[in-house]
């Protein structure tokens, strides 16, 4: 093999490009597949934007927040304002309100038969221990309605049952749990506005 002086005792053989050429092409083809092994194997999280994504806009869209949801049981917005009472038709739910807007209690209801139509009401009578209309030993009766001669109010059973009311009788109690029924027994006193929403 020919060599060639170059500077001082350095030399270099002359056929030795080639050599150089294939190494580098060996160390390029080893960066790119390991460059390939770490992005296959990254969190999505960290993952490159989409082709056509970039800038701000890419960068907008990887910070952005989730929306928080919505509050589940949050108060009826068209069911008014004050102190009041909040009877949901279609979600079987009432809120006990206070004079600030703030939600004091909500609980789920089981509706009898007959249901009040929506719109303001106000409680007419009180109870504490009495026999429902079907038959049932209830407490803490709150009447705010009558439809079509059947009383409609709030009250709880003494053996803290919510049943499914016997759709052929005319009923119009309201049930709910003992504990509820002490709140709005509580809260709910002769003149109180009951709201109800569909």
């Amino acid at each position: 093999m020919r060599r060639t002086h170059v500077k001082g005792d350095l030399t270099v053989a002359r056929g030795s490009s080639g050599i150089v050429a294939g190494l580098t092409a060996a160390a390029v083809a080893a960066v790119c597949f390991l460059a390939y092994q770490a992005s296959a194997n990254a969190p999505d999280s960290v993952a490159a934007p989409s082709a056509g994504a970039s800038g701000p806009t890419a960068t907008a869209s990887a910070s952005a927040k989730p929306k928080a949801p919505a509050e589940p049981f949050a108060v009826p917005a068209e069911s008014g304002t004050g102190a009041r009472v909040v009877y949901a038709l279609k979600d079987r739910r009432v809120w006990i309100v206070d004079d600030k807007e703030k939600a004091l209690r909500t609980f789920a209801v089981m509706p009898s038969s007959v249901s009040p139509p929506p719109g303001a009401y106000q409680v007419t009578s009180r109870s504490g221990s009495i026999k429902g209309s079907d038959g049932v030993p209830i407490e803490h009766v709150v009447l705010f309605a009558n439809i079509d001669a059947v009383p409609v109010g709030f009250s709880a059973a003494q053996d803290d049952s919510m049943h499914s009311p016997d759709p052929t009788i005319k009923t119009g109690g309201v049930r709910m749990k003992r504990a509820d029924g002490n709140a709005l027994w509580a809260f709910a006193t002769v003149g109180v506005k009951v709201v109800v929403v569909p």
